[in-house]
Formats: C-alpha cells, structure tokens, sequence
C-alpha cells in the first residue's frame, strides 16, 4: 500500500495508473467504434454505390477519431491534479488543437468545394481554381493564428494595425501585378472570352492561346504572338466572333448603264434566288440601290447562319460564283470605271475673224 500511497508532483501512483488505465481503454473503445463505423460506411457505400462514402470515411479518420482520442486525454487529464502551469499549458494545448482542427477542416471543405468547380474546366479555370485554393487557404489559416494568439493572452490590435499597414504597402507596391490579378479572376467569372475564341481587342486581333494570372496571349492571323496584361485586355473593347450567332454580310455589286430596263426590274429576284438557294445563308434584302459614277448599284444583305469563318467564305464564294453565272446566261454586264473622251476635228473649230 505504500507504493500505491507515496505522491510524486501532487499526485499518487495509484491516479497515475487510474489516468493511463483509464486513458487506454477509452484509446480501445474509440479504436473498436471508429472501425465498426467505417465498415459500415463501407458497406453502405458498396450497396447504394453513393460518391460520398469515401468521403465521409476520410472525414472519420482524419476529424472524428482525432478529436474523440483529444476529448479522451483531455477528460483523463482531469482526473489529476495538475498545478497552474500544467493546467495553463493544458489549456493552451486544447485551445491549440481546437483551432487548427477548425482549419484543417475548412481548408478541406475549401479544396472539396474548388476541387468541384475545377472539374470540366480548360487550362485558365483550372488555374483561376488553384488560385482560389491557395487564397482561401491563405485565409482561413491567417485567421487561426490570430485566434490562437487572442486565445493565449497576445495583444493581437498593435500586431494586426501592424498588419494592415504592411498590406497596404505591399498593395501600391505590387499594384499592377494585384490589378492583372484580380481582372484574371473578373476573366474567369465574367468570361467575356475562353480558349480557342478568336477575338479583337483595340486594333489587334487573334485566337486565345493562353489565360494566366498576369497574361493573356493570342495567337495573331499572322502567325506572331501577342501579349496582353489581363488590365490592358479587360479595359478594352473586345470583340468575340465565337459567340456571334450569325454573320450579316452587305455587299453592292454595279451593272452598266446600258442594261436594259426589263433586266435591272429581274435583277433583285434573281439575286434572291441565288441566296435562298444555298443552304446555310438566310436572305435579307436585295434593292437597286444607287445610280452610281460609272453603275447601276444594287446593293444586297444576307445572313450567314455560322460563326466560322471559314464556312462564311465558303458560302461567300459559292453565292460569288452562282451570281456570275446567272448574270452572264442573263446577258447583264458588270460595269468598272470608264471614262469617255469627246474629240473634235478642226474643221469644228470656231471660225475667228480677221
């Protein structure tokens, strides 16, 4: 009885051995119950085929179990009796775990949540994405160590002043690198243009090749380069021919002076039937328009049904072409500049007196 008596740092072996007693019986149980729940997810999961299971058994392991091993050691800690020190020292531990259990778990939440937006995107969404996870990430653990620090008794007002005083700097500092930022992030959300558009921005133009963080590169028609910093890009006027619907084509093509009356009356039929006759064109209008310097200008609109550009000029030439053969079988000329020269013989001269 006397071993069980004698006291070492206010406590007796006996409450030592009671608190590991304790302690790793309550290790066992939480070992027999986090295994039976697991399995249990698992079954479920087989059974039902649910997405979820992996899940929630990832989250047991890493949240639940943790945290029921800390409630354990925590409630067996009571069973002692711990000087001011210790007990300080228990509370912080306590305060400590807690709070980065809570980051832990957010941060978590954040990489499943953006993990999810991440699927199906191209290049520039993945990367907006990854961006977006490192900032909340950033965040979420910025806050726990102020919360940590507020906990365990640090003036945390002069730290944090501290703080935005240093952030403020480091903005006008790094401001257009910060701008390029934050308008890839409006790029993302807004999309006025993704990969693959062909788009025109100012007085240049190209395809997107490349969306980064500070940058956006086009491919020009030329075969060149071109470099925008997602500011520049963003303030200007950009014009996206991927997402035009339809192309509005207005062209005017001049007949001779000569052409008789009943021809120019068949002339806008005929160049209506032309049109409706190639699929993929929708027709506008077809008018004379316009008594010319040197021709009888009509002028004619249709629409072509396809953003492509390529299909537009395909069509564009096939409509070209069916004009000029029907115009010929018509007998109708195409009239260009001509200029006509009035000579006059010298015995048409005027006559002056002596």
């Amino acid at each position: 009885m006397e071993f069980w008596d004698k006291e070492y740092f206010g406590n007796s072996v006996l409450n030592y051995f009671i608190f590991l007693g304790v302690l790793i019986a309550c290790i066992v149980v939480i070992r027999i119950v986090g295994r039976m729940i697991t399995k249990g997810i698992a079954v479920r999961r087989a059974k039902a085929g649910s997405a979820y299971g992996e899940m929630l058994i990832s989250a047991v392991k890493h949240y639940l179990l943790p945290i029921a091993y800390f409630a354990a050691f925590y409630f067996c800690i009571n069973l002692l009796t711990l000087n001011d020190t210790l007990t300080k020292a228990v509370a912080v531990v306590s305060t400590l775990f807690g709070i980065v259990m809570g980051a832990i778990f957010l941060s978590s939440l954040m990489v499943y949540f953006f993990g999810k937006m991440q699927r199906g995107k191209d290049e520039s969404g993945a990367l907006a994405v990854k961006w977006m996870t490192i900032i909340a990430k950033i965040l979420i653990w910025a806050i726990a160590l102020i919360l940590f620090l507020d906990n365990i008794g640090v003036k945390i007002t002069s730290l944090v002043t501290g703080l935005g005083i240093g952030g403020i700097a480091i903005a006008f500092a790094a401001q257009s690198v910060l701008t390029d930022i934050f308008c890839f992030f409006t790029i993302f959300f807004d999309k006025p243009f993704e990969l693959g558009d062909f788009i025109i921005a100012g007085e240049q133009m190209g395809t997107v090749e490349h969306i980064g963080v500070k940058t956006t590169r086009l491919r020009a028609l030329n075969g060149e380069q071109l470099i925008f910093s997602n500011a520049d890009l963003t303030s200007s006027r950009i014009r996206n021919y991927k997402s035009m619907q339809q192309r509005r084509v207005v062209f005017t093509l001049g007949v001779t002076y000569d052409t008789p009356y009943d021809k120019l009356r068949e002339i806008p039929d005929l160049l209506k039937r032309i049109i409706e006759s190639v699929e993929g064109v929708l027709f506008g209008r077809a008018h004379f328009s316009a008594y010319g310097a040197y021709s009888l200008s009509f002028e004619v609109v249709y629409y072509v049904l396809s953003s492509d550009y390529d299909q537009y000029m395909d069509l564009n030439q096939q409509i070209n072409f069916k004009i000029k053969e029907e115009f010929e079988r018509l007998g109708v000329e195409f009239a260009f500049p001509t200029q006509s020269i009035q000579l006059s013989s010298p015995a048409d001269a005027p006559i002056k007196g002596n």
